[in-house]
């Protein structure tokens, strides 16, 4: 009877055991990035500018009042707050920053109507290269000016088994789906980290990719650097439907069985003895 039920109690260690070390693993993200190179995520990096983007430009200068025309109704009192969110980060929106500086909405054209130069075409271009195009221009009545390009609306959702679903503003207009996820605060226990959706929406035409956390290929996926207006969702394992179905004492009870099974071998483990 003893060695009955110290067999089932070692079963019963050994199931926990292995359970244990299969959902560690299961949970590791990106287990084979030793064995991927690094292929086209830097041809990816650059996001364009989209239709409906609002870009917050401000020329400076040594002489300020030598730029005032390049930046016509706008005063220095006039502050744009934006969410305190930077890519990389893992906190959720915390706090205000500002960005301050005239606001132009990108027309249905592609287009900005900036004072002084007139229509600039931001079509297929990055904030970088914007930014180099609008330098290059003021520097034609400007000696050394500063151009500061933002994009202020910038923005993805997170929705599925994640800690912390919503919303997330990304200020500097980079972001990949680990730092989305990372704003998120990471998957649930349940969230299924071979099957992740991202949806996107870029120029009125809609395109959903997977992506497979557990596989560092991802680095190399057209979805890893996020773009604006990205919604990544995060399915549900059948673990938890099965635990959705349970009664939500089950645990409770296994733990008690568990140590009512060793407090029984712990017994006749001292009646043996006498």
């Amino acid at each position: 009877m003893k060695s009955r039920i110290l067999g089932l109690f070692s079963i019963l260690l050994l199931v926990s055991c292995k359970v244990k070390d299969n959902v560690k693993n299961d949970l590791n993200y990106m287990q084979n990035i030793e064995q991927v190179a690094i292929e086209s995520s830097a041809k990816n990096s650059g996001n364009t500018v989209q239709i409906g983007d609002q870009l917050v430009i401000l020329i400076t200068a040594k002489d300020m009042d030598v730029v005032r025309p390049f930046n016509q109704n706008y005063s220095s009192s006039e502050l744009i707050q934006t969410n305190n969110v930077l890519a990389g980060g893992n906190m959720p929106n915390q706090g205000m920053t500002t960005s301050s500086g005239p606001t132009y909405i990108v027309d249905n054209n592609g287009n900005i109507d900036f004072p002084v130069i007139g229509t600039i075409s931001t079509t297929d271009k990055t904030l970088i290269e914007v930014k180099n195009e609008l330098r290059e221009k003021v520097s034609q009545y400007v000696i050394n000016p500063t151009v500061s390009v933002r994009l202020t609306n910038f923005k993805i959702t997170v929705l599925g088994e994640v800690n912390r679903q919503g919303d997330y503003t990304i200020t500097n207009g980079q972001a990949t789906i680990l730092n989305a996820l990372g704003l998120a605060g990471d998957l649930t226990g349940y969230g299924k980290r071979t099957d992740v959706l991202v949806i996107r929406t870029e120029n009125g035409t809609v395109t959903h990719g997977k992506i497979n956390l557990q596989d560092a290929n991802l680095i190399n996926s057209p979805f890893f650097n996020l773009k604006q207006g990205d919604a990544i969702i995060v399915q549900s394992t059948k673990a938890k439907e099965i635990a959705s179905r349970q009664n939500p004492n089950t645990g409770l009870y296994l733990t008690a069985i568990s140590i009512g099974v060793t407090a029984i071998a712990v017994v006749i483990g001292l009646f043996s003895k006498k």
